[in-house]
């Protein structure tokens, strides 16, 4: 049976993560696995030309061609050794993760859906809405707790990069979802939701 590739969008801290791990624990590690689109940015001061940071919510901060070509790779049965990112650092980890097909592939990013050869490769895209104000207060207790960050600079951030990369390019990327959901509907439509993902395998 050929892998099934399932994209999970949305803006930053919409939710789109916390769902696509619960469908992951719904499903087990043994049909499911993730590939995160965080795992490929370019490191700073090692991007080709016109690619990399330090805006990492526009799409030439992300390395699509290696994302893309290992999504073909699961997709075709083959293993891959994924590529581990370290934010507070903002370079690639020297250590790769081994990553073996599974049944399903869910693809989780911000970007995925604007990305038309990743898109390509999808069986289901999934978007998740959710307004600026919850996503900016997400943000500001993930950023601060998990990455090293102060406030005043992920407020900075969301005004400056996190914003306007939403409405230029994640916002319009939702007409290219079979699925758009509110992330306040993620918990009680997720039985339905779940239903459609195995339909797919």
């Amino acid at each position: 049976m050929t892998p099934r590739a399932i994209g999970i969008s949305g803006g930053s801290c919409s939710g789109k993560t916390t769902l696509t791990r619960k469908i992951l624990d719904r499903l087990g590690p043994d049909q499911c696995v993730i590939l995160p689109q965080d795992d490929y940015f370019f490191g700073l001061g090692d991007a080709p030309a016109g690619k990399g940071g330090p805006n990492f919510d526009h799409p030439d901060a992300v390395d699509f061609d290696q994302m893309c070509a290992q999504l073909a790779q699961l997709k075709g049965g083959q293993a891959i050794d994924r590529p581990l990112y370290d934010f507070p650092t903002h370079m690639p980890k020297a250590e790769t993760e081994r990553t073996e097909p599974r049944p399903v592939i869910l693809i989780d990013g911000i970007l995925i859906l604007q990305h038309k050869p990743l898109r390509d490769l999808l069986d289901l895209g999934i978007f998740v809405e959710c307004d600026s104000g919850t996503r900016l207060a997400r943000r500001l207790e993930r950023d601060v707790r998990e990455r090293g960050r102060t406030a005043q600079s992920v407020r900075e951030q969301f005004a400056n990069q996190v914003g306007p990369m939403h409405d230029l390019y994640v916002e319009p990327s939702k007409i290219h979802a079979d699925i758009v959901i509110n992330s306040q509907q993620c918990e009680s439509a997720f039985d339905a939701l779940f239903d459609r993902v195995v339909s797919e395998i």
